[in-house]
C-alpha cells in the first residue's frame, strides 16, 4: 500500500547548526593543512601551532572570566584563531613573538569588541598585523621546506628568548647543503627578480613561505569541503579568486615578463588560505548575497594592487582587514528592498 503525502504546517525548519558545530568543522578542515605544514617544516611549525593555539585559548578563557561571560572556550573559535594565526607565520618565527600575536589577536581583535559575534575584524589577522609592524625582520625571515633534519632539530630562531633578537639562521641554512636557496618566497622572486616558479611547485606546496600558505591544492580541497557542508558562503572565496585573477590578467597580457600570470597570483602567497578560511569569517563578512560578492571582489582586487604596486610582496592580510571594516557598510548598501516599501509615485 502506497504511503500518503504528509502535510505539516509551517514553520518548515531545517536542521539547526550550532556555533560550536560550525567551528569544530572549520578546525577539522584546518587539520590537513596544519599536518602538511608540520610535514613540510618539521618540529618548529608543530611548536608554533601549539603555541599560538594554547595562548589564544588561554587568552579567550582569561577575558571571558574577567568579563563574566562564562566559558566561551567551548565554542572552538579561539582554536581556529590560534591555528590560522600559526599558519600565517614563518616556520622559524620565535615562539615568544607568536605568543604575543595570539594574545593581541584575541584581546584586541575579539575580546575588546565583546567576544564572538561582535568582532569587526578577523582576530588572527589582527594578531599577525601587530607582529608584522612590531617584528618586521622576523616576520620576513624564511626557511627552506623539507629540510633533512626537520624532525630531529629546531630552526635556530624558534627558541629565541623573550625580548631578544631572533638568532640568525644563515649558518644553519648553509649547513643544510641545499642548492640554489635564496631565502625568498615565490612572491618575492616574482616581484623583485621577475622569476615565476612553475605552477606545479606553488600549487602543490614544495616551496618556501608561511607555515600553512604553501599548498594551494590542499587548502582548496579543505575549503571546498567546508563549502559543500555549507559551513561558509562559497560566494566569498570564489569572488576573491575571481577579483584577483581578473585584476592580474590585463597586466600579464600587457607584459608577461614583468607581471605574474593569473594562476600564479591565485596559487602563491596567502590568497587561498585567506579566501577560504579568513575572508569567509561569518562575523566579519557581509550577510547579503550581493554584499558577499562585492566584499570578495574588493579583497581580490586590492590584494593584486598591493602585490604589484605596493611596497609589500603580499597584500592579502591588509585587503581582508580593510574589507572587514567595510563589511557592515556593504551589508547595509546591499540589503534587499522590502516589497511595497519603495518610494511612492508622484501625483
Amino acid at each position: 500500500m502506497a504511503k500518503g503525502i504528509e502535510i505539516r504546517t509551517s514553520p518548515h525548519l531545517k536542521k539547526v547548526l550550532t556555533v560550536d558545530q560550525i567551528m569544530r568543522s572549520v578546525v577539522l578542515a584546518l587539520l590537513p593543512v596544519s599536518a602538511f605544514a608540520v610535514y613540510q617544516f618539521g618540529l618548529s611549525v608543530l611548536l608554533l601551532l601549539i603555541t599560538t593555539t594554547v595562548v589564544a585559548v588561554a587568552t579567550e578563557w582569561l577575558f571571558a572570566r574577567l568579563s563574566g561571560r562564562g566559558n566561551t572556550v567551548a565554542d572552538w573559535s579561539a582554536v581556529i584563531t590560534g591555528l590560522l594565526l600559526g599558519l600565517t607565520l614563518p616556520p622559524g618565527f620565535p615562539l615568544w613573538m607568536a605568543a604575543v600575536a595570539a594574545f593581541v589577536g584575541i584581546a584586541l581583535g575579539k575580546a575588546l569588541f565583546g567576544g564572538l559575534g561582535y568582532n569587526v575584524m578577523n582576530p588572527a589577522l589582527v594578531g599577525r598585523a601587530f607582529v608584522q609592524a612590531a617584528f618586521p625582520v622576523a616576520i620576513t625571515t624564511w626557511t627552506p621546506a623539507f629540510a633533512p633534519e626537520r624532525f630531529s632539530e629546531l630552526i635556530p630562531s624558534t627558541l629565541t628568548l623573550p625580548f631578544m633578537q631572533p638568532v640568525p639562521i644563515d649558518d644553519w641554512v648553509a649547513g643544510l647543503g641545499l642548492d640554489a636557496w635564496s631565502g625568498a618566497t615565490p612572491l618575492a622572486l616574482q616581484k623583485f627578480q621577475q622569476i615565476e616558479l612553475p605552477l606545479g611547485e606553488v600549487f602543490s606546496g614544495t616551496i618556501a613561505g608561511s607555515a600553512g600558505e604553501t599548498s594551494a591544492i590542499l587548502i582548496l580541497v579543505c575549503g571546498l569541503w567546508l563549502a559543500w557542508r555549507r559551513m561558509l558562503d562559497w560566494r566569498i572565496p570564489v569572488a576573491v579568486m575571481a577579483g584577483a585573477a581578473l585584476t592580474a590578467l590585463p597586466f600579464w597580457l600587457l607584459d608577461p615578463a614583468l607581471y605574474p600570470s593569473p594562476w600564479f597570483v591565485l596559487c602563491s602567497g596567502g590568497l587561498m588560505l585567506g579566501a577560504w578560511f579568513m575572508a569567509s569569517d561569518m562575523v566579519a563578512s557581509p550577510v547579503t548575497a550581493r554584499g558577499a560578492i562585492i566584499y570578495g571582489l574588493f579583497i581580490g582586487v586590492l590584494t593584486v594592487i598591493i602585490r604589484l604596486f605596493g611596497g609589500l610582496v603580499e597584500g592579502v592580510m591588509y585587503a581582508i582587514l580593510l574589507a572587514n571594516a567595510l563589511g557592515p557598510l556593504i551589508s547595509g548598501w546591499t540589503q534587499p528592498r522590502v516589497y511595497g516599501a519603495g518610494s511612492r509615485p508622484k501625483a
